[in-house]
């Protein structure tokens, strides 16, 4: 499992020209799941994401997470986080999951990811095309893979 965070000033989700999902101030989590993942994956995931110091105390400096600042999360499907690069010009989404897997193992990051924090997490729509915006607070983006726990 493979996740970009980007700390934002506020995001949303737009399909068709209807916003479906959006936050405030907080975290938009663009989600990538591969055939390998499984419930451990998840839940290390969301551990990390949640306790990651990333947010400013009141001297400026990054020491708070997302559970301490009490902010929202959003949650992207996106199988081109799994993209290959080695050969060619064309990447190849072979590592990606099928929607058959990867679409239960994205509810369940969501879910917990909403007891994780308390509360609900807004959402694209899996498999759907999604028009993403965001100011990004910072900016701070970060890349976490569960298989190399980095």
């Amino acid at each position: 499992m493979r996740v970009v965070i980007q700390r934002v000033e506020n995001a949303n989700v737009e399909i068709e020209n209807k916003i479906v999902g959006e936050i405030d101030s907080g975290l938009l989590i663009l989600l990538g799941i591969e055939d390998a993942d499984t419930q451990e994956d998840i839940e290390w995931l969301v551990r990390k994401i949640t306790k990651m110091r990333i947010f400013d105390d009141a001297e400026g400096v990054m020491n708070l997470s997302l559970i301490d600042t009490n902010k929202q999360a959003l949650v992207v499907s996106q199988f081109t986080l799994h993209a290959s690069t080695k050969k060619g010009n064309r990447p190849s989404y072979i590592k990606a999951a099928k929607p058959d897997f990867a679409k239960p193992m994205y509810e369940k990051f969501v879910s917990v990811l909403e007891n994780e924090i308390g509360k609900p997490v807004p959402t694209g729509e899996f498999g759907a095309m999604m028009k993403v915006s965001l100011v990004n607070d910072g900016p701070v983006t970060i890349i976490i893979d569960s298989k190399n726990k980095e």
